[in-house]
């Protein structure tokens, strides 16, 4: 069985370090960008199986980059989880309106971002 690939987009370097070693360490194969930008033109690239979203960013924020990703027709299949710090209800039911597969606060455990990543690749 191939590895499944997932890029991880976040602007703060030790939430990726560590999100990259456990995703790594549960045999994933990751790519990571620091901004949605830079997410962006990986995922086209990559084609990943699945992209872990940050909100917060300078740049391109988590929802913009979610809505170029869900308008571009070589990213719109790719299930989006999205990743917030903000306890915000609005942000939430933004990004579900404009297609993500699912959505976890920060801080999370490593258990509930394993499941959440697993049940969002069943289908793939």
């Amino acid at each position: 069985m191939n590895k499944k690939k997932i890029l991880l987009v976040d602007d703060e370097e030790d939430i990726i370090k560590m999100n990259k070693l456990r995703l790594i360490e549960s045999n994933y194969d990751v790519v990571s960008a620091n901004d949605g930008k830079e997410g962006i033109e990986k995922a086209e690239k990559e084609i990943p199986d699945l992209i872990l979203l940050d909100v917060v960013m300078p740049r391109m924020d988590g929802l913009q980059t979610l809505l170029k990703l869900k308008n571009n027709p070589k990213t719109l299949h790719i299930p989006v989880i999205m990743l917030s710090g903000t306890g915000d209800k609005l942000i939430l039911n933004k990004a579900m309106i404009n297609g993500a597969a699912d959505f976890i606060y920060k801080p999370f455990n490593g258990e509930m971002l394993l499941e959440t990543i697993k049940k969002n690749l069943l289908d793939k």
